[in-house]
């Protein structure tokens, strides 16, 4: 099969490479319909993160379910399925409280699961899924292949800006400040609207992406960061500040926006991947009363209550895509988001 690696900082190639096989009775093999690259992917491909030999990329996808081992139950060959970014049982103690990807047997792919297995990377023709039963969501047949982009964004971005909603308390009437404006943040700006958000104020340079929040709910978009930033927010607020913010980049930066952006008493969900040891500003937190939550986003939780919205219609998060290439081109596909010439590429084998 056809897989991507990251050899050094910007040395993507697409190799052929042996097919996946079932290796536990729990796993399950999948033809992948639909991968992508992630702004999480970015760190490596620009060095931010060492990259100390070939690694298997890609952790979104979406496809058929081709064989199972025999433990597999909830899943059967012929299924169209959702693998979250990250694989969990589904039946331990975390996972019972809605957060898989704190799962005692949590694993990610291109690395090893929980047994000390090989995975796959996702932007490839094929990935091994450990852990099927607890990992997969099957989508119910038949669907449009017009909603292939949107039911992809469920296995992280759309699912991910929830979390920052959610874990930001965002609900009917609130005013939210959304920090980021990439797939992330513009999925967070969708998210507080469909959680019933009374005003939006999307944080955005670029057009294009202002433009994008704002089909996806935003009232409001501001330019200007730090202190400026702030003071335009109070402007629009007519000299309040919101009652949350979602921080959807993972620096220190972000952070501290997303936490001057709240009045006293309010939350900051944040979900952005931490990048050079962020800190939180504990006296702040304190002395003003805000709440900071969030994390890995627990995908496998949120799936099964997004998915009916997007197989309805009633959300396009799919939109954040706005390059689509085949696999053989993913060193483009990466070229193009590091150079902000896309916001999230799609990709097809």
């Amino acid at each position: 099969m056809k897989a991507t690696f990251l050899y050094a900082p910007g040395d993507i190639r697409v190799e052929d490479r042996p097919d996946p096989v079932i290796l536990a009775p729990t796993d399950a093999i999948v033809r992948v319909t639909a991968a992508c690259v992630c702004g999480s992917d970015l760190w490596p491909y620009r060095g931010v993160r060492p990259v100390n030999h070939a690694t298997a990329m890609g952790h979104e996808l979406i496809g058929v379910v081709e064989e199972v081992g025999a433990d597999v139950r909830t899943v059967k060959p012929g299924d169209f399925v959702i693998s979250p970014f990250t694989f969990s049982d589904n039946s331990c103690q975390s996972c019972r409280a809605g957060f898989q990807s704190a799962c005692d047997h949590v694993a990610f792919f291109g690395a090893q699961d929980s047994a000390g297995l090989p995975t796959n990377g996702a932007q490839g023709e094929l990935a091994r899924i450990p852990l099927a039963d607890g990992s997969l969501v099957v989508v119910p047949a038949p669907f449009d292949d017009t909603l292939v982009p949107s039911l992809l964004s469920l296995a992280d971005v759309m699912s991910t800006g929830h979390h920052a909603a959610v874990s930001a308390g965002v609900g009917p009437g609130s005013v939210v400040v959304v920090v980021g404006d990439g797939a992330v943040g513009l999925s967070g700006v969708l998210a507080a609207s469909r959680l019933g958000a009374e005003r939006v104020i999307a944080m955005s340079r670029h057009a294009d992406r202002a433009a994008l929040a704002t089909a996806f709910g935003a009232t409001d978009v501001v330019a200007e960061r730090g202190d400026e930033g702030i003071a335009a927010i109070t402007e629009l607020l007519g000299g309040d500040l919101a009652d949350a913010a979602l921080e959807c980049v993972g620096t220190e930066e972000s952070m501290n926006q997303a936490i001057g952006s709240v009045h006293g008493g309010g939350r900051v969900g944040y979900v952005g991947v931490p990048v050079g040891g962020s800190k939180l500003p504990i006296g702040v937190l304190f002395s003003r009363n805000i709440t900071v939550g969030g994390g890995m986003a627990p995908a496998r939780h949120y799936i099964p209550e997004l998915l009916p919205d997007v197989l309805s219609g009633a959300i396009n998060p799919g939109l954040v895509f706005d390059l689509e290439l085949p696999l053989d081109d993913a060193a483009e596909a990466y070229a193009a988001m590091d150079e902000r010439r896309a916001i999230k590429t799609l990709l097809r084998p």
